[in-house]
């Protein structure tokens, strides 16, 4: 099975919960799955940003990426979070590759349009599979930041990447990379209902029905949306696992492969 693994920047803060990361997806890989990871590093990306003075703001859960935070993000995800995370799965046998949207044109954007400018912040519109794939077929697991180029047909600046909010991208990438499953490794156990109880699948409509009951809440609401769109992108395939699930645990990657774990996200027509 190919599996797109996305995780988030909070997991790879701290060495010890880097290292579990890293051993679970060295023990999917020795299972005999493909593995492309890609993550995000929005904590990091904060501190960095505070330690150089920089203005931080916000529109919809999204930063505001002027020139100077564009190059702090650059920094930050596609080096420090990017190296440390290979580093760390190195460490477990893994022979892991980092790499940007830059490298092998591996994808691109356009710039994200919303009611503010949100300035270099971008979403993706094309994407190539040639370098992961020369990366997978020589046994390495490509570990990617996403930070990216305009794409070629984009006008305006090219003079920094663009900064792609990790949850977004994973879709169209797991797309585009033919992925068979979709995990998106978080600090929660899944999607809760209104009981707090975990649960096992989650359709659109049902997704809808809990965050109009007010349910689905706060930091849940981008999670579960991102993790929509991805189902909906898979079904291009004709269809793939997608799920939310606990990022905690050496043996988190092949857990999350299981049903007792997570929420898997199905169609409306699967209920």
């Amino acid at each position: 099975m190919r599996i797109l693994v996305k995780i988030g920047g909070a997991q790879l803060e701290q060495a010890a919960p880097r290292a579990a990361l890293a051993r679970s997806l060295a023990r999917a890989k020795a299972a005999g799955h493909e593995l492309v990871v890609v993550h995000g590093g929005g904590n990091q990306i904060r501190e960095q940003v505070k330690k150089l003075g920089l203005e931080e703001r916000y529109h919809e859960g999204l930063r505001v990426t002027d020139a100077a935070t564009a190059d702090v993000v650059t920094m930050v995800l596609a080096g420090i979070v990017n190296k440390e995370l290979v580093l760390a799965l190195n460490v477990e046998g893994l022979r892991a590759a980092g790499l940007s949207g830059a490298d092998g044109g591996s994808f691109s954007v356009a710039k994200t349009q919303a009611s503010v400018d949100l300035g270099y912040v971008g979403s993706v519109v094309h994407a190539d599979r040639a370098l992961v794939e020369a990366l997978l077929e020589g046994a390495f697991t490509p570990v990617i930041a996403t930070v990216a180029p305009l794409a070629r047909d984009e006008a305006g600046a090219r003079d920094h990447l663009y900064n792609v909010n990790a949850d977004m991208a994973a879709g169209p990438l797991a797309r585009t990379f033919e992925c068979d499953a979709l995990l998106f490794l978080t600090d929660v156990p899944g999607v809760l209902d209104g009981a707090k109880q975990r649960l096992a699948t989650l359709t659109p409509a049902r997704a809808a029905a809990l965050r109009a009951e007010g349910v689905v809440t706060g930091g849940m609401i981008p999670k579960v949306e991102m993790a929509l769109a991805a189902l909906a992108e898979l079904a291009h395939l004709g269809g793939g696992l997608v799920k939310i699930a606990p990022a905690a645990g050496d043996d988190a990657v092949l857990a999350a492969l299981h049903d007792s774990i997570g929420t898997r996200f199905v169609p409306d027509s699967a209920r």
